[in-house]
C-alpha cells in the first residue's frame, strides 16, 4: 500500500551533475509517471552559475529525452515540468543560502515541507548543513526537514565521525538520511522477506545446517576514468564497507519485532556490531587482496575485448606503483549464538568473468550420504543482473540403480508486468514519506568502518607486490588461502549443478 507523502519541497544540490541527470531526474519523472508524487510538490534544482527556469526546464527535457529513447507522455511531461524550478548559489556569494530561503519562503510555489538532495563532494556535506542551518532552513517547529547525504560518509572511522559531530550541531539523528543506493534495489530487500515470509527458512537459517555464506559483487568493468578515485580508495572501502556489509546484515540479522524502519535498523545494527575483528596478525589468513592485469573480457555483443591492467592504466596517469586492491575477499565470523563457527565469505573485485551480485549460501551435507560425489544444497539469492531465487537439491536418477543429481530449482524474481525500479527512484520516495528503513543509522556506518579501518591499514603499511589475476578470469587460485575448510570454493553465479567450480 502507497503511503502518504506531505506536500513537499525536494532541494537538490549538484542538480547539473552526472547523478542527477542520469539517475534523479529520470527517477522523479517516473515516480510522477506512477503516480506516486503529491500533488503539491516542487523541485527546486541548486546550481552554482545563474540559468533562466525556462532553460533549465529545457535542459531537464534533454535529460529526460536522453533516458526515455521511446518516448513519454506529455500529460506527464507538462506536470513534472511545471514542478522544477532552479536556484543559482554561487560560492562566492555569502547570502546565497539567505536568497535561497528567500525563494523557498514563497509557499504558493513550495509547500514548507523540505528535503535537501545532497549530491555534491564529500567534502561539502558539513558546509552545506551549516549553511542551511545559519539560514533557518534546517528549523522543524512548523514543517519538516530532512538531509539526504550521498555516500561516502567518511572515508574511515574518525571522518566518519567528525562529519556526524559537525551535522549533528544542527541536525537530529532522525532527520539524516546517510544513503546506500544498494539498499533500494528491490532484490536486496527481498532478502528480508525471503526470511520471514517463508516458514520453511527460517528453522534451518542458523550454524546447526549452513556450512558457509557467500556475498558476491563482481564487474566485468575495470576503473575506467575513475583511476584516481579508485587508487585512493580501493575496493574495501568503495564495496565492502558499504554495499556488500549491508546485504550480510540482511542475510544475517535477527527478526525485527516488526517492519518500522527503527526495529530494522536495530537488528541491522546488532548484527553489525556482532562481526568479529579480523585478526591484524593473521590478516593473510582472513583477508586477500590483488589486481587485476591485461587480459581478455567479454563485452555485450559477445565477442572478446583486449584490455589494460590496473597498474598500466595507473601509469598513464604517472602513477608508477600501487598497492590497491581492485579485488578483495575477506573472511567473517558472526559472535552469536545463531551463526557461531559460520564463514561469511565477502567478495568483490573488477575485470572478472562475469558481472553479478549474489548471496550463496551453501548447507551442510546431508544426513545420508549415497556416495562421495553426492553434492550439498545450495540456495542462491541472485540480487543482479537477474532477479531470481535458485535452490540446488539432490533428486534420484530415474532408474534401477540407487543415484542422485542435483536438480536446480530456478524461480525468477521479476515476472512480466512488474514494475522496473531503480533503486533511486524507491529511495527518493522514501526521503519524501519519511521512511529511514533502507537508509544508514550513524552506528551503522561506525561499525563497518571500525571493521574494515583495521584491514585498509594493514594493507597499506604491506608495500610488497599485489597479487595479480589476469582481467576476465575466475578468482585466483590464491585466494582459496581464506577459506575455512579445503572443500570451500567460490560459487559462480551463472552455474547449475552444485559443485561445480
Amino acid at each position: 500500500m502507497a503511503k502518504k507523502i506531505d506536500p513537499c519541497t525536494l532541494v537538490l544540490f549538484g542538480a547539473s551533475g552526472n547523478l542527477s541527470r542520469v539517475k534523479l531526474m529520470p527517477g522523479l519523472f517516473r515516480l510522477d509517471a506512477a503516480g506516486r508524487l503529491p500533488d503539491h510538490m516542487a523541485i527546486l534544482s541548486v546550481g552554482r552559475g545563474e540559468v533562466s527556469r525556462e532553460a533549465w526546464q529545457a535542459d531537464i527535457k534533454s535529460m529526460l529525452d536522453a533516458k526515455f529513447k521511446n518516448g513519454y507522455d506529455k500529460a506527464v511531461f507538462d506536470r513534472f515540468i511545471a514542478r522544477n524550478h532552479y536556484h543559482a548559489n554561487p560560492p562566492t556569494d555569502p547570502n546565497a543560502f539567505n536568497k535561497m530561503k528567500t525563494s523557498l519562503s514563497d509557499a504558493n510555489v513550495f509547500p514548507q515541507n523540505l528535503a535537501y538532495f545532497l549530491s555534491v563532494r564529500p567534502t561539502d556535506f558539513a558546509p552545506i548543513v551549516e549553511q542551511l542551518s545559519g539560514a533557518g532552513l534546517l528549523d522543524e517547529s512548523k514543517y519538516w526537514r530532512r538531509v539526504l547525504i550521498e555516500k561516502p560518509f567518511g572515508t574511515n572511522l574518525p571522518s566518519a565521525q567528525a562529519l556526524q559531530t559537525s551535522i549533528t550541531k544542527h541536525l537530529k539523528e532522525s532527520q539524516i538520511y546517510r544513503i546506500d543506493h544498494y539498499l533500494g534495489k528491490s532484490a536486496l530487500q527481498n532478502i528480508m522477506l525471503t526470511r520471514f515470509a517463508n516458514t520453511m527458512f527460517e528453522p534451518i537459517w542458523n550454524n546447526q545446517y549452513i556450512d558457509h555464506v557467500q556475498i558476491t559483487n563482481n564487474e566485468i568493468l575495470g576503473v575506467g576514468d575513475r583511476t584516481e578515485f579508485y587508487n585512493n580508495t580501493g575496493a574495501l572501502r568503495d564495496m565492502v564497507q558499504s554495499h556488500l556489509l549491508q546485504t550480510l546484515a540482511l542475510v544475517a540479522m535477527e527478526k525485527p519485532k516488526d517492519l518500522s524502519p527503527d526495529s530494522i535498523r536495530a537488528e541491522k545494527i546488532k548484527l553489525l556490531e556482532s562481526i568479529r575483528p579480523l585478526p591484524v596478525n593473521e590478516i593473510h589468513k582472513n583477508a586477500f587482496r590483488a589486481q587485476y592485469a591485461a587480459g581478455r573480457v567479454c563485452v555485450a555483443d559477445g565477442h572478446g575485448e583486449n584490455v589494460a591492467g590496473y597498474l598500466d592504466e595507473l601509469a598513464r596517469d604517472g602513477v608508477t606503483e600501487s598497492v590497491t586492491e581492485t579485488y578483495a575477499a575477506l573472511k567473517l565470523f558472526i559472535d552469536n549464538p545463531r551463526w557461531k563457527g559460520v564463514p561469511f565469505y565477502v567478495r568483490t573485485a573488477k575485470r572478472m568473468h562475469e558481472g553479478n551480485t549474489a548471496v550463496s549460501i551453501r548447507f551442510k551435507k546431508a544426513p545420508m550420504q549415497l556416495n562421495n560425489e553426492q553434492h550439498q544444497n545450495w540456495l542462491t539469492l541472485n540480487i543482479q543482473p537477474r532477479e531470481c531465487i535458485k535452490m540446488e537439491i539432490e533428486s534420484k536418477i530415474p532408474g534401477l540403480d540407487i543415484a542422485t543429481r542435483t536438480l536446480s530449482i530456478d524461480g525468477p524474481q521479476r515476472q512480466q508486468g512488474d514494475e522496473s525500479i531503480d533503486s533511486y527512484e524507491s529511495l527518493l520516495l522514501n526521503l519524501m514519506e519519511g521512511d529511514s528503513s533502507l537508509y544508514l543509522h550513524i552506528s551503522e556506518v561506525e561499525a563497518q568502518w571500525r571493521l574494515i579501518d583495521p584491514i585498509v591499514k594493514a594493507w597499506a603499511e604491506d608495500k610488497s607486490s599485489v597479487h595479480q589475476y589476469r582481467a576476465g578470469n575466475r578468482d585466483p587460485e590464491e585466494s582459496s588461502v581464506i577459506f575455512d575448510s579445503k572443500d570451500q570454493f567460490w560459487r559462480y553465479s551463472i552455474e547449475l549443478g552444485g559443485d561445480k567450480h
